[in-house]
């Protein structure tokens, strides 16, 4: 069964306009509410193809593998990729003829997991992601993660690394972490705090991997969870806190990993460095997940490009 028209799940609260999306009349937001269309039963969808232009995807085919993405992960978060990508089509206007080209009818939610997927260098990907109501969509994931299999998992919370990792980095820079050197001793302070002095070099070591593979990809859920709660609360700390200086930035980051990794172990959990390696890489599961795609598409259930 579908949810919504509009992207929510049936049993969660509707969006307070006062929450997290302040005043969604204002100029800067106003290219993607003047691209919003209502249905007679009041849903709410968007054109694809219109809100490529408004988040400068000159090209389909470029905005065509964004999308690709965010039905991956919606697909992961438990929503049906069919009812949150409806897939239409459209007559435009080629020369002295006419054509008909693909399009989706996009609900909130798959227009958030748009914006998500899309450039972060691009201002316009930013405003987006305030637009669609980030918190709130993450919540509906968060309703549903105890349904999905350990490979969604895995996929949904290093999407949400991925994110708050950006964050971070901007936060950190704020406070003072300029230098390439500055900034890896910084992110070193972190694991060395939840991994109980090892660093990024002896966590690669330990779960046998080589220099190009990345430790966060070969997590499993519980490992990433715990990675996501330190990156998360260390940029909250350095932003609420105002810390200033490169060294200070390092220390809050070695503290918040190392009262993360006593919270482990005050519930008795698995500590990090000793939970077991996956054998599949977060981009193996990916390649996975389109593959199936990409067999729904050949089936007529989904238009997914090459």
């Amino acid at each position: 069964m579908c949810k919504d028209k509009d992207g929510r799940l049936p049993n969660l609260r509707a969006l307070d306009k006062r929450d997290k999306m302040p005043n969604l009349k204002a100029k800067e937001y106003k290219k993607f509410e003047d691209i919003k269309y209502v249905r007679k039963d009041g849903s709410e969808y968007w054109s694809a193809r219109e809100l490529a232009d408004v988040l400068d995807y000159s090209q389909w085919r470029n905005f065509q593998k964004v999308i690709d993405r965010a039905m991956i992960a919606c697909e992961n978060s438990g929503h049906e990729v069919e009812c949150d990508f409806a897939e239409v089509s459209k007559i435009v206007e080629a020369g002295a003829t006419s054509k008909s080209i693909k399009d989706y009818e996009l609900t909130r939610y798959a227009c958030y997991l748009i914006v998500q997927n899309g450039d972060p260098r691009k201002e316009v990907i930013a405003l987006g992601q305030t637009y669609f109501a980030i918190q709130t969509y993450r919540q509906e994931i968060a309703d549903h993660f105890n349904q999905l299999d350990e490979d969604r998992r895995r996929l949904v919370v290093r999407g949400d690394i991925k994110q708050w990792n950006q964050l971070l980095v901007e936060t950190a820079h704020d406070a003072g972490v300029i230098t390439n050197e500055e900034f890896a001793i910084f992110q070193n302070a972190g694991y060395i705090g939840l991994y109980g002095g090892l660093d990024v070099e002896d966590i690669h070591d330990r779960k046998g991997l080589t220099a190009k593979q990345k430790i966060l990809d070969y997590m499993g859920s519980t490992e990433l969870i715990a990675n996501l709660f330190r990156v998360s609360q260390t940029e909250e700390k350095l932003r609420k806190d105002k810390i200033e200086g490169a060294e200070e930035a390092t220390k809050v980051h070695y503290s918040v990993g190392k009262e993360v990794r006593s919270a482990i172990e005050k519930i008795g959990g698995t500590m990090p460095e000793d939970l077991p390696v996956p054998e599949k890489s977060i981009q193996q599961i990916e390649k996975e997940q389109m593959k199936r795609l990409k067999e729904k598409a050949k089936k007529g259930k989904l238009m997914l490009d090459e």
